[in-house]
């Protein structure tokens, strides 16, 4: 499921790029869904994030990028 929901994070960044508004809602739509179907299984900071509609910070957590402390209470709140 990560896999796919790394596929659609990527559409979606693209996407944006392009101004493409119904490429956005799709892709934010089955961004939806996976999550709904996989909620229990997933790492609960990816899950965090895809709640909070966190995309890139998603998309840096499943490339393994610094997403994964980004989670842990560092951020500038």
């Amino acid at each position: 499921m990560e896999d796919r929901i790394k596929d659609c994070l990527i559409a979606l960044m693209d996407a944006i790029k392009r101004a493409d508004g119904d490429a956005v809602a799709s892709q934010t739509a089955l961004l939806d869904s996976h999550l709904r179907q996989a909620r229990g299984t997933l790492d609960p900071r990816l899950a965090h994030f895809l709640e909070r509609r966190s995309y890139p910070r998603a998309l840096m957590f499943l490339e393994g990028g610094s997403a994964r402390t980004a989670g842990s209470g560092g951020g500038g709140r």
